[in-house]
């Protein structure tokens, strides 16, 4: 028999049964919409989460001065410890694990434009915090070394910022004052959607040079005068991302004299763990998904086979005809294999078809944040294809031998006694 007679016969046989295999295609058709739907919300909830995250910052760790809580270099445990606003070129250069360590200071200044005045945070830092915290260039530019270097009075706004003192008007060119001092506007922050915050929202900001805040708005009681908020810490890799920490700690406590070890002198809020975590407890959830997805195809493959089992039953004078034409174990054995395989293939072809376009009608809405939308990926598909073959063939293997292994003359005895 030719596959294209066998293909003919097997249609006709399923159309001779349509709502038995309909319901049994069912099966085998949403175990594989299952799968895809599933790997592909938690796809798209992954790469949401870690775009989101990238909107506050990129690999950072944040360190921030606390209290001592233990004894180190003959001085009491509970000393406030303050960063200095030259920490950070020690620091770096004890820390060759380190790329980056950026000194931040803000505070919240009055301003006024020609149109609108308002009190906002400043926020002075080096031009390596516009990439480490994506605060992306909208319009002009971010400052830049020359710069820091000169002292320049120049604001780079944030998105918000700018609309609160200029509405729909241009800002590049215009003159900010912050308090009594005039600072060039030189460019415009691209909005974002920012997931977390030490002190609120990037767009709300207005950053000038450090130099620049550092002599115009020093620090002020509590904080000792010529000292920053926070340092921001960013890794070469990510493999050298705990060694970038304990070369920072061990600077910063041989700076001020604290055992490194003690987390409350100086605690860490590190993006990178947290990102860890989060991909921790995604993945958590997309095998949990997926063998949902597993089972339901594997009810279905159950499905094909009770279905198969049927029309093995029901063919027994046709198997028995053929035999005692000639028909070996093998040609039948074969005929019922392909059969179940091809019930079990344009079940899940249907289905990848069905998965793969709702994922592309989904992707067309708008979507929160935090959700990239539906994404199958080549592996779900690989992943799919191999779980629908694996299916198939368990399915076709035990109706195919019971079909290769009828008697002829059982066969035709049990049809004309029926």
């Amino acid at each position: 028999m030719s596959f294209r007679d066998l293909l003919k016969d097997t249609l006709q046989t399923l159309w001779a049964h349509k709502l038995r295999t309909l319901l049994t295609m069912f099966g085998i058709t949403w175990g594989i919409i299952s799968i895809t739907l599933m790997v592909a919300a938690g796809e798209g909830l992954r790469v949401g989460l870690k775009r989101n995250s990238e909107t506050f910052g990129k690999d950072i760790m944040i360190f921030f001065a606390g209290h001592t809580s233990l004894q180190a270099g003959g001085m009491r445990a509970g000393r406030a410890v303050f960063w200095d606003d030259d920490d950070y070129v020690s620091v770096l250069a004890q820390s060759p694990a380190c790329r980056y360590v950026l000194p931040e200071i803000g505070h919240r200044v009055p301003l006024r434009s020609r149109y609108n005045s308002g009190t906002l945070l400043v926020v002075g830092s080096l031009p390596p915090f516009a990439h480490v915290r994506s605060v992306d260039v909208g319009e002009g530019r971010f400052y830049d070394d020359e710069d820091v270097a000169g002292v320049h009075r120049v604001a780079f706004l944030g998105s918000d910022a700018k609309k609160q003192l200029f509405g729909s008007r241009p800002a590049i060119g215009e003159t900010l004052w912050l308090g009594d001092i005039p600072y060039a506007i030189i460019g415009v922050m691209r909005a974002k959607e920012q997931d977390s915050s030490y002190d609120g929202q990037d767009i709300r900001k207005v950053f000038i040079p450090f130099s620049a805040m550092t002599r115009d708005f020093p620090a002020a009681p509590p904080m000792p005068p010529n000292t920053v908020d926070h340092l921001l810490i960013v890794p070469k890799s990510l493999a050298e991302h705990e060694d970038c920490e304990h070369e920072a700690r061990a600077a910063l406590g041989s700076i001020h004299h604290f055992d490194p070890t003690d987390k409350e002198a100086a605690h860490v809020w590190d993006t990178i763990k947290n990102a860890q975590a989060n991909a921790l407890i995604m993945d958590g959830m997309e095998y949990f998904m997926g063998s949902v997805g597993v089972i339901t195809l594997f009810l279905g493959g159950l499905g094909v086979m009770n279905v198969m089992l049927v029309a093995v039953r029901e063919r027994t004078r046709e198997i028995g005809v053929r035999k005692a034409l000639g028909a070996t174990q093998r040609a039948i054995l074969g005929q019922f294999f392909i059969e179940t395989l091809i019930i079990a293939f344009l079940s899940g072809g249907i289905g990848m078809g069905i998965a793969y376009g709702f994922c592309a009608l989904v992707d067309l809405l708008p979507m929160p944040a935090v959700f990239a939308g539906l994404l199958p990926t080549w592996k779900s598909g690989v992943l799919s294809f191999l779980l629908l073959a694996t299916t198939a063939m368990c399915s076709a293997l035990y109706p195919a031998r019971r079909a290769a292994a009828v008697d002829p003359i059982e066969a035709l005895r049990y049809e004309a006694g029926g």
